[in-house]
């Protein structure tokens, strides 16, 4: 038999206690050749007894309550103050019966909590030193840049007409990198902590698709990719949003997948489908693909996919990441799928305009 509970362990042991004592009363008695058959001695033994295990009880649950159980109680409420509100306190308190089983449960589940708090914690410091190391390299290479063309025009450069202005232009160019990545940046950080706040309009997104696609016509066409809109039966599919970021998230998706598209025949898909309160937009690349392993982390400020590394387009790694932030924004969501060297797909969601 399993006993937990503190008072019936006490009572348990008292009563164990008080019939040894009896046994060895008895045996004493024979010794001793007392008559037990006369009704007073009779009694006398069985308030002794009584006697003895009260008084056992009485100390067994002073020691449990004063030694022992005072102090498990503390732990537990200690344990309880990290894990439950203060609401619960004077509950847990009050209620004694199973505190050891509870003790041991508390316990358990704060064991957990803390390993999976530590273990988030160093997963978040790992994240902090890669962030960190990628926000050096990318601030690094148009730091060193200008530093570089200033050093050359300031060391002569400047007096010769064959090269000054075309230092000048590139430390410009370096210059505008640092903004945009500074801007990105802040964009980020007001997105996050929700300073930034939407314009919700209602305006056709079929539309402003096709004024995305004309943008990116040029650079489609350098590159000899075939942007092609799966147009709905509806002329028109009106959606709630804010045009000025649902444009940026457009811009940043389109680019992405004309960018990776494969040499050969290279095609983008946009495609949209009806949903029951939302639109579900897709853009399809046939491009390299993104692992598996890569896709959790996609989203992430500066990350770039070894495929995206070895491209010789390069961008600043935070374009995904402010479109991620711009859907989460509407209170909507973003997904990938992909397959190496077949393609990848992005999808977001939005409200339908009423």
């Amino acid at each position: 038999m399993k006993i937990t509970d503190p008072r019936g362990f006490a009572f348990l042991n008292s009563l164990i206690i008080s019939a040894f004592t009896l046994i060895l009363l008895l045996i004493a008695s024979s010794i001793l050749d007392i008559n037990l058959k006369q009704q007073q001695t009779l009694w006398i033994f069985l308030i002794f007894g009584l006697i003895s295990f009260i008084f056992v009880l009485l100390l067994l649950n002073f020691g449990i309550e004063r030694f022992i159980y005072d102090k498990i109680r503390v732990i537990y409420k200690t344990i309880r103050s990290y894990k439950a509100p203060k609401k619960d306190d004077r509950k847990q308190r009050l209620r004694l019966k199973g505190l050891m089983e509870d003790v041991e449960k508390e316990v358990r589940e704060w064991d957990q909590d803390k390993r999976k708090e530590i273990d988030y914690l160093r997963a978040l410091e790992a994240y902090r030193r890669e962030y960190i190391g990628n926000v050096s390299h990318e601030l690094k290479t148009p730091i060193f840049n200008i530093q570089g063309y200033i050093s050359t025009l300031l060391e002569g450069g400047l007096d010769d007409p064959t090269i000054n202005k075309e230092y000048l232009k590139r430390t410009e160019k370096s210059v505008n990198r640092l903004i945009t990545i500074i801007e990105d940046l802040e964009g980020i950080s007001r997105l996050e902590t929700g300073e930034l706040k939407l314009s919700l309009t209602t305006f056709d997104i079929i539309h402003m698709v096709h004024e995305t696609v004309d943008f990116l016509e040029m650079k489609a066409r350098k590159r000899h990719v075939h942007v092609r809109m799966v147009e709905p039966p509806e002329k028109s599919l009106m959606v709630q949003a804010d045009i000025d970021k649902i444009r940026q998230v457009l811009v940043n998706l389109i680019d992405n997948a004309i960018r990776y598209c494969r040499k050969e025949e290279p095609r983008v898909k946009i495609s949209f489908f009806h949903m029951e309160e939302n639109i579900l937009i897709e853009i399809t690349d046939n491009g390299i693909g993104i692992d598996q392993k890569d896709i959790p982390r996609l989203f992430d400020r500066f990350f770039r996919t070894e495929q995206g590394r070895a491209t010789e387009k390069k961008g600043k790694g935070l374009g995904l990441s402010i479109v991620k932030h711009i859907i989460e924004a509407h209170d909507q969501t973003i997904h990938v799928r992909s397959t190496i060297g077949i393609g990848s797909t992005f999808g977001f969601t939005l409200l339908k305009g009423k």
